[in-house]
C-alpha cells in the first residue's frame, strides 16, 4: 500500500500543477500542511517552481525555511509581540486569506521586518475542513491559544488544514482578483483530498492498533489458558495415581497366590543391607557416607511405591545405579560383580506383574477378568490414550473386582475423566477462537460465533474553500 505521505505528496503536486497551469502569471506554489490541534504544526510539504521560458516545473524543497520538517508549532508563527508578524500565522488564527499585492507595504513579510528586503507577491490561502468531519463531536477539543491566552477557532465550524502559497510575477496581482479567487476555489478540493488523506490515514493506523490489540488479546487468553491448564495438570498423575491403586492389589494377588514368582522388595532389601552392613566403613570426609545414605533412602523408598515399570527403570536409571557405580569405583568394600548382578535382577523385576499370563483362574477369579487386570493395572493414562480411562473404569465397576473402597474410587475416576473430557473440549475451542483472533478466520461454522463488517461512510458537500 502507498504510503499517507507519498499520496500527500502527489496531491499537492497534482493542486500546484493545476494552479500554475491555470494562472500564467504565476511562477511559483507551496503547499503547507497543518497539523492537528492544539499544535497546528505547519510543514512545508512541497514546491513547484516554473522554469524559465517554459512551463515545465521543477519540484522539491530547494530553499531553507523553517517550515521545512519537523516543521512550526503555532506558539513559534503566531501574531506575537516582539516577533515579526507573519501571513502563516494570520491565514491560520483567522481562518482568513493574506494577498500581498504590494511587497513594499506587506506587514506581514518576515523577510521585509527582519532585513528590508520584499518578497515576491503572492496570495496565501487556508484550506479549510469542518471541525465535525475532522474530529466528530468537539465538544471537548484543546484550542490552540493566541499569545494573550484566548482560544482560536471555539466558534468556528472549521479548522484549517493546509494553507496555499502561490508567487506572482511583479505587477500582476491584486487582492480580490480572479487570480486569488481561482487559487481559494482550488483549495477546496485540496481540502477534500485532504481529509480523505487523514481518513485514511486514521483507518490505517486503527487497523494496526487492532491488530496490535488483536495479538495482545490472543497472548492473554494464552497465557490464561496455558496457566489454566497448568493448574489443571493434576489431572493425569490423579488418574494414575488411582490405577496405582489397581496395581498394588494385582501384585499383591500374586505375591499371596505365586510365590514362586521374583519381586523387587526381595533384592532391595539384599542391597539395602549391603549399605547398613559397610555404611559404617565409608569415610565421611569424602562425600562417600553421605552417597551412600541417600542410595539407602531412595533404595527402600522404591520399595514401598507401586509404580509402573517404565517409572521403576527410570528411578533405577537415574537415582540407584548412577550412585552404586560411584561406590564401587570409589572403594573395595563391596564385591562389584554380585552388586552389578543382583542390579540386573531388580530391573527385570519390575516387568514381573505385567509380563505374567494367568492360565488359569486365582483366588476364584476367572482367567479373562486377571488378563483385563493385567493389562490395565500397568497402563498410564495420557491426552493420547484417554479411551484407556474408560476400559480402566469398567473393569473397577466388575463385580469380581476385589480393590478397597471400589466406590470411591469409582467416584474419582469418573470426576477425572469428565475434568479431562473439559479441558479437551475447551481447548479445543479456545484455540479455535485464537486462531480467529489472530489471523481473522471465521468461526462461525464450528462454534456459532459471528462476525460483524463495520462500512465507514461519509457524504461530501463542496463549498468554496471548504471541505464538509
Amino acid at each position: 500500500m502507498t504510503s499517507t505521505d507519498d499520496l500527500l505528496v502527489a496531491t499537492c503536486r497534482t493542486m500546484i500543477r493545476t494552479i500554475l497551469s491555470c494562472l500564467d502569471n504565476a511562477t511559483k506554489g507551496t503547499i503547507y500542511k497543518i497539523g492537528l490541534m492544539p499544535d497546528l504544526t505547519a510543514v512545508r510539504v512541497l514546491s513547484g517552481i516554473r522554469k524559465t521560458g517554459s512551463d515545465e516545473l521543477e519540484w522539491g524543497l530547494p530553499a531553507d525555511s523553517e517550515y521545512n520538517f519537523p516543521g512550526k508549532k503555532w506558539e513559534m508563527y503566531r501574531d506575537q509581540p516582539g516577533r515579526p508578524l507573519e501571513a502563516m500565522g494570520w491565514c491560520v488564527e483567522k481562518q482568513k486569506s493574506w494577498t500581498a499585492d504590494n511587497p513594499l507595504e506587506d506587514p506581514r513579510s518576515v523577510r521585509k521586518q527582519i532585513s528590508g528586503i520584499p518578497e515576491d507577491e503572492f496570495h496565501m490561502e487556508p484550506v479549510l475542513v469542518r471541525k465535525l468531519s475532522l474530529y466528530g463531536h468537539y465538544q471537548k477539543l484543546r484550542y490552540p491559544f493566541d499569545w494573550q491566552g484566548n482560544p482560536i477557532w471555539a466558534d468556528s465550524e472549521y479548522v484549517v488544514s493546509a494553507v496555499v502559497k502561490i508567487h506572482f510575477r511583479p505587477g500582476t496581482l491584486k487582492a480580490g482578483d480572479r487570480s486569488t479567487i481561482a487559487v481559494r476555489n482550488l483549495a477546496r478540493s485540496l481540502g477534500s483530498e485532504l481529509l480523505s488523506l487523514w481518513f485514511r490515514e486514521k483507518l490505517y493506523y486503527a487497523g494496526k492498533e487492532f491488530a496490535r490489540q488483536r495479538l495482545q488479546s490472543c497472548e492473554i487468553l494464552a497465557h490464561e489458558l496455558r496457566n489454566t491448564l497448568i493448574k489443571l495438570g493434576f489431572v493425569f498423575p490423579a488418574i494414575n495415581a488411582q490405577i496405582g491403586i489397581l496395581r498394588e492389589t494385582w501384585e499383591k494377588l500374586l505375591k499371596d497366590h505365586l510365590p514362586e514368582l521374583e519381586w523387587k522388595e526381595p533384592l532391595l532389601e539384599k542391597l539395602c543391607g549391603e549399605l547398613d552392613r559397610k555404611l559404617p566403613e565409608l569415610d565421611s570426609s569424602n562425600g562417600l557416607r553421605e552417597i551412600a545414605q541417600k542410595l539407602l533412602n531412595e533404595q527402600k523408598e522404591l520399595e514401598i511405591l507401586h509404580l509402573s515399570p517404565f517409572q521403576e527403570r527410570e528411578w533405577l536409571k537415574k537415582k540407584i545405579a548412577p550412585r552404586w557405580n560411584m561406590l564401587l569405583t570409589a572403594t573395595d568394600l563391596w564385591e562389584s560383580g554380585q552388586i552389578t548382578a543382583l542390579l540386573a535382577l531388580l530391573e527385570k523385576t519390575f516387568s514381573t506383574g505385567l509380563s505374567f499370563v494367568p492360565s488359569s483362574d486365582i483366588d476364584g477369579l476367572p482367567v479373562e477378568f486377571l488378563a483385563r487386570w493385567s493389562k490395565l493395572a500397568y497402563v498410564q493414562i495420557t491426552s493420547a490414550n484417554l479411551v484407556r480411562l474408560d476400559e480402566v473404569i469398567l473393569l473397577v465397576e466388575e463385580p469380581a473386582m476385589p480393590v478397597s473402597h471400589k466406590e470411591q474410587m469409582l467416584r474419582v475416576l469418573k470426576s477425572l475423566r469428565a475434568i479431562v473430557q473439559t479441558i479437551q473440549e475447551v481447548e479445543g475451542k479456545t484455540n479455535s477462537i485464537l486462531q480467529s483472533l489472530r489471523f481473522g478466520n471465521r468461526v462461525e461454522d464450528e462454534y456459532g460465533f459471528g462476525s460483524a463488517v463495520v462500512d465507514l461512510k461519509y457524504d461530501e458537500k463542496i463549498g468554496v474553500g471548504v471541505f464538509e
